[in-house]
């Protein structure tokens, strides 16, 4: 494309960013404008299909610096998405498609959520992983079934959080050189300079984590198209150092903090329209740019060819199968292990069984540990490890993998999972959100809950984290009280459309025997033992379910009848009807609950929270048991209490 016109498609998509935070009167013109150069040549490398985003060989982009939606709206629109002016009229409306962060699902053409700094470059690395994955299963010689880039836009406040390191320093090891992330080096943020807190040398510390690094002026059109050409060959991940000026071609606030995110007012976009030669008229859009921007003939002419090509060089082919397989999981194929035989077993160990099974029957279920698989039991045997094998080792990077893992379970070919320590869930939380806001089908295991880890104490006995995440809109926490509510709670997360934890024991706990009610896992509790003329009922998850079943017997020997309800998932048993709760939970007794964990999410419930009221302590886990009073006869004496006996 000449530079002329260049020039135009590039102050199109300027004062379409700028229009758009004016008129919303809120919102980040100032990253778009200074990238509106590089997008414009970027426009021309990147390969997808606006009339198929779900295309399966397209490249990705992530704007990590989810705040820059005046640069992404304008992108998608002068692509051709399903993304129109008036769209772009409605920035940050109420139930628009263009809210004020780029959100999967909700605007044609993003590929995952952004906006908390860093986890953009995490999910883009997490995209380039899945990429590398899928290509060692499906391309051949004479077919490169997969063979796509994915792009990733950044600014200095990604390169800030630590996630970004994390996940940098993994794509480096992994010499994912299906990796392309365009820094957009401003140096600017809100406070100002990024010298006020900030002065590392971003292009050493990006070559000694292996990646290839490209310094260019980001305003000027051949040095970014070099940069670009040089990357899609490199054998390496690449950095492009994209020197900028936030708010290129504002009249009065180019190279300014303050344009970071607030309006620029008429009278400076009016003045910088004027500058560049560019007509007086929000939201204009010459022809001659929308025609040169549109990717919808090139995107098409490529899936066309591609799909022209895997027909003709996959038919009935080993590749073909796999293709089928990873596009259309069979979960019934599953051989679920069956623990009805064993009389005790830790539910980090059972689910170590069952993520084996998993990943025999489904060629697209792998997922990694950081760096705790032997102790998290999440080894896949015999499966090799990744990017050859489905065992992802991801490091003491617990922030990074949860990032990574919400991206490769949105590439479209695979369910991944991830695994820590449940204390280390703190680390991860951001990412888990994303999940949650996102319907990302995320697997997360958390292994070693509860004061039962025991020795190490309460810097690692997890407490409050239960409560946090049952709070959180739209995640499912599964608490498994034995080895089979764990295979059952299993199929259950299998079929949500939404992110899970899994939050197991590191101590052994009973198998409770097999019955009818394990079918009714799926509604987040069922009554495990219901007694006759019951004034108690006692809810319970994983280790405390067997604790309650004890209590009850206990109490019906002093003649207080209890029925004993577990409930694996909380979440799902809030969603259920009043109806379906008062048959498990009768109105008519005093009810308690029983967890050693935080607990007071229990109270919508519960008349009494039986649970943690400090952190843990270092001792052996039954001393613990004994000494935080989770023992029958405490747990007896305080419901009597209670009941005034």
């Amino acid at each position: 494309m000449p530079n002329k016109l260049r020039a135009q498609c590039a102050n199109t998509i300027r004062f379409l960013a700028a229009d758009m935070v004016q008129r919303a009167n809120s919102g980040h013109p100032g990253a778009p404008m200074g990238l509106a150069d590089i997008a414009t040549v970027l426009s021309e490398h990147i390969v997808l299909n606006p009339k198929d985003s779900k295309w399966l060989n397209r490249d990705r982009i992530v704007f990590s610096g989810g705040h820059a939606t005046g640069l992404i709206y304008s992108l998608l629109h002068l692509w051709g998405f399903d993304l129109s002016i008036d769209d772009l009229k409605n920035f940050r409306q109420l139930n628009s498609k263009t809210p004020g962060h780029p959100e999967y699902g909700h605007t044609d053409g993003i590929e995952i959520t952004t906006g908390p700094l860093g986890q953009g470059i995490a999910n883009a690395v997490g995209f380039a992983m899945a990429g590398k994955y899928a290509g060692k299963l499906l391309n051949s010689e004479t077919a490169k079934v997969i063979d796509h880039k994915v792009y990733c836009l950044c600014g200095d406040g990604d390169l800030q959080e630590g996630i970004s390191y994390e996940a940098c320093a993994t794509a480096g090891h992994m010499a994912l050189d299906n990796l392309v992330i365009i820094y957009d080096s401003n140096n600017i943020t809100i406070e100002g300079d990024t010298s006020l807190a900030w002065s590392e040398n971003v292009k050493k510390r990006f070559k000694a984590i292996k990646f290839k690094v490209i310094e260019i002026d980001g305003h000027d059109f051949n040095e970014i198209d070099s940069a670009l050409n040089t990357a899609k060959n490199s054998k390496k991940p690449v950095l492009i150092i994209a020197n900028t000026k936030i708010a290129k071609g504002s009249a009065t606030m180019e190279g300014s903090h303050h344009a970071h995110g607030a309006p620029l007012g008429n009278d400076d976009i009016k003045a910088s329209k004027e500058n560049a030669g560019f007509p007086d008229e929000a939201f204009y859009v010459s022809d001659e740019v929308k025609a040169k921007m549109d990717k919808t003939a090139s995107g098409e002419l490529a899936q066309k060819a591609w799909e022209k090509m895997v027909k003709k060089d996959l038919p009935l082919s080993e590749q073909n199968v796999t293709l089928e397989a990873l596009l259309n999981p069979d979960y019934s194929k599953v051989q679920w292990p069956d623990f009805s035989t064993e009389s005790s077993v830790a539910t980090r160990d059972s689910n170590g069984k069952i993520l084996n099974a998993l990943a025999k029957a489904i060629p697209g279920f792998l997922g990694g540990s950081a760096d705790l698989a032997p102790s998290n039991k999440t080894e896949l045997s015999g499966f090799g490890d990744f990017p050859n094998g489905k065992n992802i080792h991801f490091g003491i990077k617990e922030h990074s993998m949860a990032a990574i893992v919400n991206a490769m379970n949105l590439y479209g070919l695979f369910r991944v999972y991830s695994a820590t320590f449940f204390v280390f869930s703190d680390y991860l939380k951001p990412a888990v959100r994303i999940a949650a806001l996102s319907n990302i089908p995320h697997h997360f295991i958390w292994t070693h809950d509860s004061i039962g880890v025991g020795e190490d104490g309460p810097t690692h006995q997890p407490i409050e984290q239960i409560s946090q995440f049952r709070a959180m809109p739209n995640f499912y926490l599964f608490r498994p009280a034995d080895a089979t509510e764990n295979v059952e709670s299993w199929k259950v997360a299998l079929n949500l459309k939404a992110p899970s934890g899994f939050v197991l024991s590191r101590q052994k706990l009973d198998v409770l025997k097999p019955t009818k009610e394990y079918g009714e896992v799926a509604n987040g509790g069922y009554l495990l033992k219901k007694r006759d003329n019951a004034t108690v009922t006692i809810l319970a998850s994983g280790s405390e379910v067997m604790l309650a079943l004890k209590v009850g017997c206990h109490l019906e020997e002093q003649g207080i009848m209890a029925n004993i309800v577990s409930v694996p998932c909380f979440d799902l048993l809030c969603e259920q009807s009043k109806e379906y709760i008062g048959t498990i939970i009768d109105p008519k007794t005093k009810v308690f609950s029983l967890e050693a964990s935080r607990s007071m999410e229990w109270y919508r419930f519960a008349d009494e929270v039986i649970g943690m009221d400090s952190f843990g302590a270092s001792g052996k886990d039954s001393d613990l048991f004994n000494h935080f009073g989770f023992t029958i006869d405490a747990v007896v004496g305080k419901i009597k209490e209670v009941l005034s006996y």
